[in-house]
């Protein structure tokens, strides 16, 4: 079940025989001790005896502790004060969530004596606990309560200025719920999620304020998106391109675009993949879903930007009507692509994607999520997303946002000797590297051809989507990378200031 937490910024909360949850950094008193009846003697002595050293994400849990009137105080450590980060309280609040009782109020003490905590930070906390407490758990229908749904913990955050962590939470709270649609996305099924119902979702931000645009297949094919097009040809749910654009910065200030790729279902077509964890391909359209995410963020906060983000939606199924390897199909852009492999389709629904969004925005960037090879994953894990790009300044400011968010990407090559290998003898070009080598710097060489000269970067996220290692703010399978990371990027970088 996902813990749904109702959070509130307060000076002062009654903690009688309720769960505390308080702050220590290593060397340091908890934070609220006079509050908690003066615990520094008693969580000195406990700290010793468990062996407790305030590590980061650590935990110390004290039960009916004397000369307290709360129930249970867990001390949440951070880590060393000098080295203290906005992701040190993500992170806490994710654990806290963890460790968060079926109570019906939760007081935390978020200012530790010595540790200079500002409103932001209070609000990562609070950030940390909404994604800590995610759980895709929809479809069970036994291990839980009949009124689990209904269940909510009321938290109390005891700050010194809770306006300006309220204020600084109601971003943070768009940020968490952009995060949280993408990993429900990533996470539905494929017969329940398909490229329609994944439009619905995008019309829903309609109610944020963005414009959305559905272009369906007949449309497409007047555009002339003969790649896009053929990848979803096998399947019998039609192929959907949908336009999202938020309009928060000046009128006539270039947008900034995002584009992701949305295989709802991959079988690989004809060039079938193999049955194990095939299921897992329920997941092929990460991309997509960490771009609706950021557009919801974007939207839901009200950032001061021109934004659009394109879903290319489709499914590679392997019916009598399948695209073969061997066929030959003309891209938006007039290209020809011979299909070497029917399973290499992510880079052909982006091919038109991109250079759609290219030709009618004008965009000051452009950046593609895909979770295009598993190449990625045997070069970097599921630990870091790959990055490609034709610009220095805009890998520069996508890597300075992955510090700041923990999502960590690392910059691969693109060069002339790789372009040549998606070279082709009978079309312009061919979708694969014709080998099992360098195949995501041969993919990334591929899109680079729709793009023109516009800054661009394409972010390689299959192993970070979906099956990354598991973290204090995320405990399951989908991850909602990529949102977090992008919406730092605009808010560093190109939102409209005053």
């Amino acid at each position: 079940m996902t813990m749904k937490f109702s959070i509130s910024f307060v000076k002062t909360a009654d903690i009688t025989d309720k769960t505390v949850i308080t702050f220590a950094a290593e060397g340091g008193a908890p934070a609220g001790s006079e509050a908690l009846g003066g615990i520094d003697s008693l969580y000195r002595k406990a700290a010793a005896t468990a062996g407790f050293k305030a590590k980061p994400a650590s935990s110390l849990d004290l039960l009916s502790p004397a000369d307290s009137e709360a129930a249970r105080i867990i001390v949440l450590g951070l880590g060393k004060a000098d080295q203290l980060v906005a992701n040190s309280y993500l992170r806490a609040g994710g654990k806290a969530a963890s460790l968060a009782p079926k109570a019906e109020t939760l007081v935390v003490f978020a200012e530790s004596a010595g540790v200079a905590t500002v409103a932001g930070n209070v609000a990562e906390f609070a950030l940390g606990m909404m994604l800590g407490g995610y759980n895709f758990d929809r479809f069970k229908t036994t291990g839980r309560d009949e009124d689990d749904e209904a269940k909510e913990i009321a938290v109390e955050i005891v700050t010194t200025d809770p306006d300006a962590a309220e204020t600084a939470f109601a971003e943070r709270k768009a940020i968490g719920d952009g995060v949280m649609l993408a990993r429900e996305l990533v996470n539905l099924p494929a017969n329940v999620l398909g490229p329609r119902e994944f439009a619905d979702k995008a019309k829903e931000l309609e109610s944020l304020g963005a414009r959305v645009e559905i272009l369906d297949e007949t449309k497409m094919r007047e555009l002339g998106m003969g790649a896009l097009l053929g990848v979803a040809q096998g399947s019998t749910r039609p192929p959907i391109l949908a336009v999202i654009e938020w309009n928060g910065g000046e009128t006539d200030e270039r947008p900034i675009a995002f584009v992701g790729k949305g295989v709802v279902f991959d079988t690989g077509g004809i060039s079938i993949k193999p049955a194990a964890s095939m299921e897992d391909m329920k997941g092929d359209m990460g991309g997509a879903a960490a771009v609706i995410g950021l557009m919801h963020t974007l939207a839901a906060r009200k950032a001061k930007v021109n934004a659009v983000g394109i879903l290319g939606l489709v499914e590679n199924m392997p019916d009598g009507n399948a695209q073969r390897p061997g066929d030959i199909v003309t891209s938006m852009s007039g290209q020809t692509i011979e299909v070497i492999n029917t399973d290499a389709e992510g880079r052909l629904v982006l091919a038109d994607a991109l250079y759609y969004c290219n030709e009618r925005f004008k965009p000051r960037f452009m950046i593609d999520l895909a979770t295009l090879t598993g190449a990625v994953m045997v070069a970097l894990g599921a630990h870091r997303a790959g990055l490609f790009s034709n610009d220095d300044g805009l890998c520069a400011e996508l890597a300075k946002a992955a510090d700041t968010t923990d999502e960590k990407i690392w910059r691969l090559p693109l060069g002339e000797e790789y372009d040549r290998m998606v070279d082709s003898r009978f079309a312009d070009m061919r979708n694969t590297g014709g080998s099992r080598y360098a195949g995501s710097i041969t993919a990334a060489q591929f899109l680079k051809r729709f793009v023109g000269e516009t800054p661009w970067a394409h972010l390689d996220i299959a192993g970070t989507a979906m099956g990354a290692p598991k973290s204090e703010i995320n405990r399951g399978w989908a991850s909602g990378f990529g949102v977090r990371l992008l919406d730092e990027l605009v808010r560093c970088h190109y939102e409209t200031r005053g």
